[in-house]
């Protein structure tokens, strides 16, 4: 069953966004719409990466839970960096050296960066060594690093066990 429907999940909601885009029901567009969206995990299939896998579920809900905790801290952070005295702003551009060389990690942690307002994510430089960050705080970057490995590199290569 899994050789015939590789990925059900997409093809479940490849359907259903084929069902909104024809805004119909009838008979010939189910089947069709059934035949294409059966078809493309099928036929892309051998061009999907194999990605690391979550092994520890309960901690990467943790991570989700600080991660908007942050979200929301940062944001006062910085619209109190902006509101209060500029001086004190300190915006770098620094590279993140990475203890990760795995695809889905690096990538889930350099989005974690551009989701928390105050830094941004421009880069992941070749061979996934570092990731090159722009931050506008009140922080060097090396606290910045410190707390990025701390709070995020850590718990994510304890979820993805890398």
């Amino acid at each position: 069953m899994s050789k015939l429907f590789p990925a059900p999940f997409l093809t479940l909601c490849l359907f259903a966004i084929w069902l909104l885009l024809f805004n119909s029901i009838a008979p010939g567009v189910v089947i069709l719409g059934l035949i294409v969206t059966s078809l493309i995990p099928l036929l892309l299939r051998p061009a999907w990466p194999t990605f690391k896998t979550i092994k520890k579920p309960h901690l990467a809900l943790g991570y989700l839970v600080i991660l908007i905790y942050d979200i929301i801290v940062a944001n006062f952070k910085v619209a109190a960096l902006i509101l209060g005295r500029r001086k004190h702003l300190k915006p770098a551009l620094f590279v993140f050296p990475l203890d990760m060389v795995d695809e889905l990690p690096v990538t889930i942690l350099a989005s974690t960066i551009t989701l928390t307002p105050g830094t941004v994510s421009c880069e992941i430089t070749r061979g996934r060594r570092g990731i090159l960050i722009h931050a506008f705080s009140d922080e060097t970057p090396e606290e910045t690093i410190k707390v990025i490995r701390h709070r995020y590199e850590r718990r994510l290569k304890e979820i993805f066990q890398c």
